[in-house]
């Protein structure tokens, strides 16, 4: 074979390579966002658990010195945690449960591929995060 009948082949490889690095970066770049996102979605489930959790039953807690939540105003308090949230770009939905000792916060998202659009448009990630707290008596 002489030089001549190999000159499309570097130019081959190099098409080849280019498009492995370009899927290799389409990956990284959607993983990292996946990642990020998933952070972002954890701390707004931690805080919004966190301040159900602070919603106390008074009444209770002065008759008996229990400590214990007011379902109905933890719940209210998660759900309006979540909804003050600055980064509700991925964010698609939120269940809380509630009841006199624990308030759990389901955050449900989606997260559209970027560069992976291209070979999947309708493909989303879905992300889930689950955060509990419960109310304890300081000191």
């Amino acid at each position: 074979m002489s030089p001549r009948d190999e000159s499309g082949t570097m130019t081959l490889w190099l098409l080849g390579v280019c498009l492995l690095l370009f899927a290799l970066g389409g990956i990284s770049l959607d993983l990292w966002r996946g990642f990020s996102t998933r952070r972002s979605l954890a701390s707004a489930a931690d805080a919004a658990a966190r301040a159900g959790a602070s919603a106390l039953d008074e009444d209770e807690y002065r008759r008996t010195g229990a400590v214990q939540l007011d379902p109905t105003l933890a719940a209210a308090r998660a759900r309006e945690h979540v909804a003050r949230q600055l980064d509700r770009s991925a964010l698609r939905g939120v269940d809380v449960f509630a009841d006199g000792e624990a308030v759990t916060v389901v955050v449900r998202g989606e997260l559209a591929f970027t560069l992976l659009g291209i070979v999947d448009p309708e493909g989303d990630l879905p992300v889930e995060v689950t955060a509990t707290a419960t109310p304890r008596r300081a000191g």
